[in-house]
């Protein structure tokens, strides 16, 4: 009776390994599929970063190209030669503080954000965001009184606006104006649009180009989706919004087909309301 009592003992014992190698391999497939997963967005992530840096990139060589023409067609003119060639300089300058910053992230270190004037910071950036516009497009700064101070990094928030600008530029294939303001906003109650209550440093950057469809609209943080064909990466946007958003910030889009589109950047005020 004793030893007939083995075969009994053993299957219960068989099917519980069996179901435990069963779970074990569930666990291992499921584990194998994360892991996969995370791979496949590290992926996503560092494709975006690596278009975004060639998209950043190639608008400040723009811009550098641009005031070297210039300077080469005013090769008769040395003051004027010599302006365009401190204004390529600073470009560089610029871009090799941008690459400071981007390996600072890759590293996961901290970037340079720190309290500053959104006027400052475009008054000095001025001649970029013209010769990024072009010759046949005028920027027209309007710089607003009491713009209170906010949080930003400096190299990020001028490759931001740039973007916008030559962006802009390219939905007025025939010339025209670009006009960068700065406000002071104050937002009291809630509203279903951003940004919510309180105090702002605002950018506008607004142009009277072909505007974009609603369906086109409601498409420009999508990533890589670009209306420019092989000219753009669709990564421009996406990363204005990730410079918003770094600092609390918002970006609101408004645009209409034959009218233009207006772009806002608002950066939460660091002082206290008086």
């Amino acid at each position: 009776m004793t030893g007939s009592a083995f075969p009994y003992d053993n299957k219960p014992r068989a099917k519980r390994d069996a179901r435990s190698q069963v779970a074990e391999r569930r666990l291992s497939a499921r584990s194998a599929a994360q892991q996969r997963q995370r791979a496949t967005h590290r992926l996503a992530a560092l494709g975006e970063m690596t278009g975004g840096i060639a998209h950043d990139f190639r608008n400040l060589l723009t811009v550098i190209e641009s005031g070297l023409r210039s300077a080469a067609k005013r090769a008769d003119e040395p003051e004027t030669v010599r302006a365009y060639i401190a204004a390529a300089r600073e470009g560089i300058d610029r871009g090799v503080e941008l690459a400071s910053q981007l390996l600072a992230f890759a590293k996961h270190q901290e970037l340079d954000i720190h309290a500053g004037n959104l006027n400052e910071f475009l008054r000095s950036f001025e001649p970029f965001l013209r010769y990024g516009a072009g010759p046949d497009v005028r920027v027209k700064l309007e710089l607003g009184s009491d713009i209170p101070d906010c949080l930003i990094d400096p190299a990020l928030f001028d490759a931001a606006v740039l973007n916008l600008v030559m962006n802009a530029r390219d939905s007025m294939p025939s010339g025209g104006e670009i006009r960068v303001s700065t406000e002071r906003l104050v937002q009291t109650a809630p509203t279903p649009d951003p940004p919510g209550p309180g105090t702002y440093a605002c950018v506008r950057v607004k142009d009277r180009g072909c505007g974009m469809a609603p369906e086109i609209l409601r498409r420009v943080f999508d990533p890589f989706f670009t209306t420019k064909g092989e000219k753009g990466t669709g990564i421009g946007m996406l990363q204005v919004q990730a410079l918003a958003q770094m600092v609390d910030g918002r970006i609101r889009i408004r645009s209409e087909q034959g009218i233009g589109t207006t772009v806002d950047l608002l950066f939460p005020s660091i002082q206290a309301d008086i």
